[in-house]
């Protein structure tokens, strides 16, 4: 236990020290090569942008997929039915990520045929193969982005208005499609929220009527509202409802 101290220290003395011990041994450090007009880059330099990328992954996940709307529309299904923490968390998320993963399957399949085999075949340059993966994402993207939406960021970025959805920045089409499935998911949340609602009221007025005003309505109106929900098979409605939404 005394001993318990020197710990952080250690650590902090092996992060400091494995660089150097590293270099020590030979192992190269990120550069970049260059011959004639063309640029190779080292394998260091390759793999810190590899991981970079798979950092961003999350974010490039919540930002240009269905993930958003679907998550939303999910955690407000459950507090419409008062299960509270039930499905939990993991469950929701891991629902919405195979959901997306279904809905966004023909993007993917566009990005990798057109993108990723062309360019690990070596018969295609980084930034062709990055401008033929960003065209089916953005046809995606501008398909569930409504066009107010789009004009708002224009003005915002003080840009004049363009012709075709093609040639607005990706920069600006990002946060718009953000707003649109925003609007989307807590517009689905709002619908998916009444009928459950008026179960609530239902059996708060009956409760009143009887003299039980002490006794929670939530506790009387949950398995009704399971039952209503389970007996018009509500996952199947709203999962195919959710994937039907999305225009592709």
């Amino acid at each position: 236990m005394r001993w318990r101290w020197a710990i952080p220290a250690v650590l902090t003395s092996l992060a400091v020290l494995l660089p150097f011990a590293a270099w020590a041994q030979g192992i190269p450090m990120v550069n970049v090569s260059t011959s004639g007009k063309d640029m190779q880059y080292s394998l260091s330099l390759q793999l810190l942008a590899l991981m970079t990328t798979l950092s961003l992954l999350p974010s490039l996940l919540l930002m240009m997929t269905s993930f958003v709307r679907i998550i939303i529309v999910m955690s407000i299904l459950r507090q419409a039915l008062g299960t509270g923490q039930t499905p939990p968390n993991n469950v929701l998320v891991g629902i919405s990520l195979f959901l997306t993963l279904f809905i966004m399957t023909p993007v993917l399949n566009d990005i990798y045929k057109n993108a990723v085999v062309p360019y690990m075949e070596q018969g295609m340059k980084f930034d062709k193969a990055l401008a033929a993966a960003e065209a089916p994402l953005r046809g995606f993207m501008t398909k569930q982005t409504r066009e107010d939406d789009i004009a708002l960021f224009m003005q915002m970025t003080r840009k004049a208005d363009v012709d075709s959805a093609d040639q607005v920045p990706f920069t600006t089409l990002v946060p718009a499609f953000i707003t649109s499935e925003l609007k989307s998911a807590f517009t689905i949340g709002f619908l998916i929220y009444i009928p459950f609602v008026v179960i609530d009221l239902i059996v708060a007025s009956v409760l009143m009527s009887m003299g039980m005003a002490m006794l929670s309505p939530m506790m009387i109106s949950m398995p009704f509202k399971l039952m209503l929900f389970v007996l018009v098979d509500g996952w199947g409605l709203l999962m195919g409802s959710l994937a039907a939404s999305f225009v592709t």
